[in-house]
């Protein structure tokens, strides 16, 4: 087992009416704050008018900002930064899911270091020291910026989207009610499963790990998306299978599945990549092209992937090859029977060479960095992926 260092700061309030301890629980965080969110469902369902008088009744003043894109950017954000700056928002709540989560995060690095710029932030050519407190009111079960160390934006003037990892990424709480799911769209719902998974999957395929308790964890939460995941994609009403989804949502971006052997980011990067340029949804951008990746890699760790056959599917076959290659189609059959994409023209691009060419180049960084822990994936291999996936 590798050395690991756990931090999962966040304390989350679950459950029915959640969100009416918003209040109660904010106020130990500040008393002036700004309600970010997306393009005003939270308006119409009443949740923001629920959010906002438990933090009035708090003693918390509120103001609301809302514009967040499925796919967070950095003008938004900066939008945001000087909204709550003139506001003096010691406070920031994302009310919604990863996109609002994420927004909210860059407004409070951007809010706490006004005198930065908050691009250069992000790529960390300006080391981040502080921010002002975040606290996540969560809607959506996919992204789990809840209670992970990261956040995503687009800086859509260069046509880049890149994540930071830190600390100051923590929410200091996270308000969490599953009765809010039943009234997603379908595909979101199956979207943000395929997210779940993936974050877990990603950390899961690490060559020579050897972290038994991690694995079973692993294991547990993705038969419990398989199995709970369907069912809500089914039927969003269902309260019991939506509170394991937004459960595995927290949990499988909060680190727990990486203890002791540490994670791959690979699939999200290829995901990046074509959801900076083509603006598609994140979860549809990682199915269409996973089972591509795992097809050009597992080899490179086959008992990884003939173990995720067996624990996951149920897959027993001596044959460890066989069970590997049985195990990536049971996922990849599992992602079109939920309705998401396996493939680019599922998701809707069907990129020429020179397409394919530049979103390897930004996957790879314009090929200054290796993807993969199975094996080192430079631009060119990147491409062939892609290819794969057409």
């Amino acid at each position: 087992m590798d050395n690991f260092r756990y931090y999962t700061p966040t304390e989350v309030i679950f459950g029915r009416d959640a969100e009416a301890q918003t209040g109660e629980t904010a106020k130990r965080y500040g008393t002036r704050a700004l309600l970010v969110y997306g393009k005003g469902s939270v308006i119409k369902s009443g949740l923001l008018a629920r959010v906002r008088s438990s933090l009035e009744e708090a003693g918390i003043a509120c103001l609301d900002f809302g514009g967040a894109k499925p796919n967070p950017t950095l003008t938004h954000a900066e939008e945001g930064v000087r909204t709550a700056l003139s506001f003096d928002a010691d406070l920031i709540i994302g009310v919604g899911g990863g996109s609002a989560i994420d927004t909210a995060k860059a407004i409070a690095h951007g809010a706490a270091n006004p005198e930065e710029d908050l691009w250069a932030i992000w790529t960390r050519k300006v080391p981040l020291t502080r921010s002002l407190p975040v606290g996540a009111v969560l809607t959506i079960p996919a992204a789990g910026s809840e209670m992970s160390d990261s956040a995503v934006l687009t800086n859509e003037a260069i046509g880049k989207k890149a994540g930071i990892n830190t600390d100051h990424n923590r929410c200091r709480f996270a308000i969490v009610n599953p009765s809010l799911g039943a009234t997603l769209p379908v595909e979101q719902i199956a979207a943000g499963v395929t997210d779940i998974m993936m974050h877990t999957m990603e950390r899961y395929f690490i060559p020579d790990a050897k972290s038994s308790l991690t694995d079973e964890i692993a294991e547990g939460l993705l038969r419990t998306m398989v199995r709970s995941g369907a069912a809500a994609v089914k039927d969003p009403a269902d309260y019991d299978a939506m509170c394991e989804v937004f459960w595995a949502s927290s949990l499988s971006h909060n680190n727990l599945t990486e203890c002791g052997r540490g994670k791959d980011f690979s699939v999200h990067k290829l995901g990046h990549a074509l959801s900076a340029r083509y603006d598609v949804t994140h979860g549809a951008s990682l199915s269409a092209v996973w089972a591509s990746w795992a097809r050009d890699l597992y080899q490179g760790a086959l008992p990884r992937f003939a173990r995720f056959a067996e624990k996951v599917w149920g897959i027993i076959e001596k044959d460890g090859e066989k069970a590997a290659q049985k195990g990536i189609d049971a996922t990849e059959a599992f992602f079109k029977s939920i309705g998401m994409p396996v493939s680019l023209k599922e998701l809707g691009i069907e990129p020429d060479d020179d397409a394919i060419r530049a979103l390897a180049l930004d996957a790879t960084m314009n090929d200054t960095m290796k993807l993969s822990r199975i094996r080192p994936l430079a631009a060119s291999d990147v491409e062939r992926i892609y290819r794969a996936a057409k």
